[in-house]
């Protein structure tokens, strides 16, 4: 894999030499490319008034799984010339470190979101009655939670991250990126303080979902447990017999009334669960894990904090 990257890297960087001698000068404007959507948001947040000096570049902007991305040659060409680069840094991204080599900007400033957190990091966990990846799928070494964007504490830290890159490539303007990241921290501060109120008044403290699970970071930011089918980066689509039989009975002793999964209309694994209830009444209801928000998603008004103060309110309803 990692030859092919490099091919498909050395092809971009003669794309990118052919298309700078064709054009000549550029438009002039910073060059910023982020990989998945919170990154995006974050970064148009900051940039406020100022976005329209910049040209900034959602990569994953057409519903792609972090998961199962592989750039294109034209995705490469924007990284290789950009001003700043804003990757997540797990192991979905390992082609990233081939396509950097390739660069044309030294002076490129590069944003990991994993190495920024550091021990905030988690690695991922296989819980009881949770299905285990197939032996040969398993990697060597510890694998980490990668959806970190999914903890608004994470966002708080990281936003600060991104501001001090952003004032670095063009720090006439730093006042006002650090006056709109201090803005946007307050946003973040307070729907984080509505899930604290909202889990302290809550019936329950357990979510079974019968999906993947890529929540970890915010389950952990508010105390709650949880069971689930498959973790986060789990390539599976089908639970075995037992997996759901251990979730439905979860379900029963629990005393739950709803069974979580994520966007994208996979409810055939909580409709399984759910059938073996004793019950088979609970509402199946769905988070959003921002894994495939589009570009036209953006257009029509999408944004980082719109969608977890809509996971809030799927949460509330899921924990009463």
């Amino acid at each position: 894999m990692k030859r092919i990257i490099s091919i498909i890297a050395s092809a971009a960087l003669m794309m990118t030499t052919l298309c700078s001698c064709s054009n000549g000068a550029d438009n002039g404007k910073k060059k910023i490319v982020t990989t998945i959507f919170p990154e995006y948001d974050w970064v148009m947040n900051i940039l406020g008034d100022k976005a329209d000096d910049f040209e900034v570049t959602l990569l994953l902007d057409n519903g792609t799984d972090l998961h199962s991305y592989q750039p294109s040659v034209e995705d490469l060409a924007k990284i290789h010339e950009c001003d700043m680069f804003i990757y997540v840094g797990g192991e979905s991204d390992a082609w990233v470190s081939d396509a950097l080599s390739q660069s044309v900007n030294k002076d490129m400033i590069v944003i990991d979101l994993l190495d920024e957190l550091g021990n905030r990091v988690v690695e991922e966990e296989v819980i009881e009655g949770m299905q285990a990846e197939d032996e040969e799928e398993e990697e060597e070494g510890p694998e980490y939670d990668e959806h970190v964007w999914l903890s608004l504490r994470n966002a708080y830290e990281l936003c600060e991250d991104i501001t001090d890159g952003i004032i670095r490539i063009d720090p006439d303007n730093a006042e006002i990126y650090a006056d709109n990241m201090k803005e946007y921290q307050a946003k973040l501060l307070s729907l984080d303080q509505q899930y604290v109120e909202t889990v302290d008044n809550a019936a329950f403290d357990t979510l079974v979902f019968g999906d993947r699970f890529p929540f970890r970071y915010l389950v952990d930011d508010y105390g709650l447990d949880y069971y689930a089918a498959f973790v986060g980066c789990s390539a599976e689509s089908e639970a075995s017999f037992e997996t759901v039989i251990f979730l439905a009975e979860k379900v029963d002793a629990l005393g739950v009334g709803h069974i979580m999964t994520i966007e994208g209309n996979n409810t055939g694994i909580a409709e399984s669960v759910r059938d073996n209830t004793l019950n088979k009444d609970q509402e199946i209801l769905e988070l959003d894990s921002m894994q495939s928000v589009t570009s036209a998603d953006i257009e029509n008004g999408a944004d980082y904090l719109s969608i977890m103060s809509d996971n809030l309110n799927v949460l509330q309803s899921a924990l009463n």
